[in-house]
Parts: structure tokens; C-alpha cells; sequence
């Protein structure tokens, strides 16, 4: 499979890596204007680093645009006519719907739209995916590909919005539990690394346990705490302070952000 992705920011690199990593391709092209990020690979096999969009675009099956919601248009202007029918193109941009990449591209094409987070460098990626018509052709490449970076799962374009902020922000919302775990830690007397091991090893082991044991949270929470325990009193004291609510209220935030991206 001929891949290039088009934008080597945090995102495109991190999808870079992911691909080198798990060999997932028979050819692999970065382009960017700026190819700092990704001149780690310059030795890679199969991997060509690049400037030139064109020459990416004319070199590979699919397209990977991981570009900011601003420079995207731009890009897939300069490079639309030489988008062929064989072509799938995916886009991460956050809030630029199917509609504008088929305006410039036009409906015949492949389109799907791929929601990634940065864990996707590690292949431990949740990867939302949306196309258009023509693009359902192709979702199941799509899975295959980002499968093997993650976990993958198709949805309609109308709740991408909602993905972006539980998934690809949702990084951001667990370092910042992550942290605050440590931070409490250390007022308990802990020195700053054995804090964060504590913290990342409990936050590792929690995400774990759900996973693979399929039960609820509260189920989960009702196997730890008990009566008149620690962890109910820790637990009530935190929901007194708003803990959850905090949660939804940044989450609910972060979702009203992005839909004004989307509208702008």
C-alpha cells in the first residue's frame, strides 16, 4: 500500500511513526513545507521525505491530510486535479466536513474522514472514521490500516465533533488527571518520580481493567471501596468539589470550541 500524509505537525509525525513502527506500508511519503519533525525517518526504508506535495500525492494510493482546519482548503486546492477516482483520501482535520473536501475534490471521490489521537504513535490510538458514499467503499482499508494503530470505529460524520473532543482532546483531559494524581502524591510525602510512576501505573492498571474485564466503572469502584472507608470518603469529597462535573463541563466546553471551528 502507497501512503503519503500531507502535514507532519504533531499529528502527521505521530501517524508516521505509527506506520513505520507496524511496517504498514510498501511506500510511505512525508510532505511538508517544514520537514523537521519527521527527519528522524530519513533512513527509514520505503520512506521518502519531502516538499513536494504533488510528487506525494502522484506517488501514492492514499492521501492522509494532517493539516490544521486552516491551511487544509489550500492544500487540497493546489493538489486537486491530481486526485483520481483510485485515490482515498483521509482528513484529520478538526471541524472540515466531508462537504468542503468533496466541494474541491468533488463526490466521486474517496473520502474519509479519520479521527486519531497522539497515543496513535504507540499504536494504542482510539480512530474514529466517517466517509461519504463513494467513500464507504473503502472503510474497511481505512480499519485496516488504523486497526493496526489502535482500535477503530466507524461513525456518522455528525457525531466526528463529539469524537475529537472525547478522543483526540481526551489525551489532554487523562495527562491532566495523570498529573493531579501526582501532584497529590507528592504532598503525601512522595518524591516527584516515584509520584508519577504511582499515578501513571494506577491510571494504566484502571484503563486495563475495564478493558479487558468488560464491567462498569461503578462496578469496578464498588469493588474497592468500602464502608466507611478511605475511598468512598475520598470519592464523596471529590464529587463535592465537582470532580465530575468539571469533567462534562470542560468536555461540553471543548465540544462548543470546535463547532465554532466547524461554522467559521
Amino acid at each position: 500500500m502507497k501512503i503519503a500524509i500531507i502535514g507532519t505537525g504533531n499529528l502527521g509525525s505521530s501517524i508516521a511513526k505509527g506506520l513505520i513502527k507496524n511496517k504498514s506500508f510498501t511506500s510511505l511519503y512525508l510532505s511538508d513545507k517544514n520537514t523537521s519533525q519527521v527527519n528522524e525517518f530519513v533512513d527509514e526504508a520505503y520512506v521518502t521525505i519531502t516538499n513536494n506535495n504533488a510528487a506525494a500525492v502522484e506517488n501514492s494510493d492514499v492521501v492522509i491530510f494532517a493539516l490544521q482546519p486552516r491551511h487544509i482548503e489550500g492544500v487540497l486546492k493546489e493538489i486537486q486535479p491530481l486526485i483520481t477516482e483510485e485515490h482515498v483520501v483521509m482528513s484529520v482535520a478538526a471541524g472540515f466536513s466531508i462537504a468542503k473536501i468533496e466541494a474541491i475534490l468533488g463526490e466521486d471521490k474517496h473520502i474519509i474522514r479519520v479521527m486519531p489521537n497522539t497515543a496513535i504513535s504507540i499504536g494504542k490510538s482510539m480512530t474514529c472514521l466517517s466517509a461519504n458514499l463513494v467513500g464507504q467503499l473503502k472503510i474497511e482499508l481505512a480499519k485496516t490500516i488504523f486497526n493496526q494503530l489502535g482500535t477503530t470505529m466507524v461513525i456518522p460524520e455528525e457525531q466526528i465533533q463529539a469524537a475529537t473532543v472525547i478522543c483526540a482532546s481526551g489525551i489532554a483531559f487523562w495527562m491532566r488527571l495523570v498529573r493531579a494524581t501526582t501532584q497529590g502524591a507528592i504532598q503525601l510525602g512522595f518524591e516527584a518520580e516515584e509520584a508519577h510512576q504511582l499515578a501513571l501505573q494506577t491510571c494504566y492498571g484502571a484503563a486495563s481493567l475495564l478493558k479487558e474485564s468488560g464491567r462498569h466503572p461503578e462496578a469496578e469502584i464498588d469493588r474497592v471501596t468500602t464502608p466507611s472507608g478511605c475511598t468512598i470518603e475520598g470519592l464523596n469529597e471529590m464529587e463535592h468539589q465537582g470532580l465530575s462535573s468539571s469533567l462534562i463541563k470542560g468536555i461540553t466546553a471543548s465540544f462548543e470550541k470546535i463547532n465554532q471551528i466547524k461554522n467559521s
